[in-house]
C-alpha cells in the first residue's frame, strides 16, 4: 500500500514507498532474528541484494540494524530494540510486573527478569540485574530453551500445547529417556507449586527459580525468573527465594486478575 503525501520538497511519493520497503526490511530481521546473511535476507523480501544492501546501510546508520564484524550478517539494532520494548511497555504485565521485581533484586540482590511468549518462545522482555555477574542469559531480547531452562518449562506447563507445539517437538526429539522422564516430572511439580528450582540446566554454574505470572481467565501472562551463582545461589538461600518468588508471582496475579490460590502448597 503507497500513500501519497504533499511535500514541498517533492518526491512525496519515493519518500514513502522508500520508507515502506525500510520497513519490510526491519520486519525481516525480525523474522529472521538474530541474525541472518544478506542473500538470505533478500531472498526472503524477494528484492535484488544490492537494493537490499543500500536499505541496510541506512538502517545500520540510524542504529536500527547492525552487521556483526565477524561473520558479516545482519540483525536487529539498538533503536530496533528500544521502538519494539517501547511497544512491549504497553503490556499491563511488564507495567506491573517491573516495580515487583525491582524490589526483589534489591532484598536479595539477585538477577531477576520476566519473559513473556514471543514467536520464537519464552522472551525476555525486562531485567532487572544484580551486582553480580550472572548476567550472560538474562540480556534483555534474549529467546530461552523451552525445556532445557527453568523459564521455559514453566511456560511449557501453564500454556496452551497447541502454541508450544512446533518448539516442543523439537526439543523433546533431542532429548534421551532419561531426560524426558525428568522433565515429565518437573512438569507435575511445577503445576503442583507454582515454582519451579533448577541446578545448571542452562548454564552450569547458574541456579535459577520460576513462578508464572496469570492474568484474567488464568491465562499465563509470563514467567518471572531469578537466577544466581551456584556457589551462593543454593540450598536454603535457593528454597526461601522460590518461596518469595512464587509469592511475588500471586501478587502480580492478583493484580491482573488472575487466580492466586491456585497452587496447595
Amino acid at each position: 500500500m503507497t500513500v501519497e503525501i504533499e511535500s514541498p520538497a517533492g518526491g512525496r511519493q519515493q519518500k514513502v514507498q522508500a520508507a515502506e520497503v525500510g520497513v519490510g526490511i526491519l520486519k525481516a530481521l525480525a523474522e529472521l532474528a538474530p541474525s541472518t546473511s544478506l542473500s538470505r535476507l533478500a531472498e526472503h523480501v524477494g528484492m535484488p541484494a544490492s537494493k537490499v544492501h543500500r536499505y541496510l546501510q541506512a538502517l545500520i546508520a540510524s542504529g536500527f540494524a547492525e552487521q556483526d564484524a565477524v561473520t558479516n550478517h545482519y540483525g536487529l539494532g539498538r533503536e530496533a530494540l528500544y521502538v519494539g520494548l517501547a511497544a512491549v511497555g504497553h503490556l499491563d504485565v511488564l507495567k506491573i510486573t517491573a516495580p515487583h521485581l525491582a524490589t526483589l533484586r534489591d532484598e536479595l540482590n539477585e538477577t531477576c527478569f520476566l519473559a513473556v511468549w514471543g514467536n520464537k518462545g519464552p522472551t525476555v522482555v525486562y531485567v532487572e540485574p544484580s551486582s553480580g555477574a550472572v548476567t550472560l542469559v538474562t540480556q534483555i531480547g534474549s529467546v530461552l530453551p523451552l525445556l532445557g531452562s527453568s523459564t521455559g518449562l514453566v511456560f511449557n506447563t501453564f500454556l496452551n500445547a497447541s502454541e508450544t507445539a512446533g518448539l516442543h517437538e523439537q526439543e523433546w526429539a533431542a532429548l534421551n529417556t532419561g531426560q524426558r522422564q525428568m522433565i515429565e516430572q518437573h512438569v507435575q511439580d511445577i503445576r503442583s507449586t507454582g515454582v519451579h528450582q533448577i541446578h545448571g540446566l542452562l548454564m552450569a554454574g547458574v541456579n535459577a527459580v520460576s513462578s508464572p505470572v496469570f492474568t484474567l481467565g488464568n491465562k499465563l501472562a509470563g514467567v518471572i525468573t531469578m537466577v544466581g551463582s551456584a556457589s551462593v545461589f543454593t540450598g536454603a538461600v535457593q528454597a526461601d527465594a522460590a518461596q518469595r518468588l512464587r509469592a511475588t508471582a500471586q501478587v502480580i496475579s492478583a493484580r491482573m486478575g488472575g487466580d492466586v490460590g491456585l497452587f496447595a502448597h
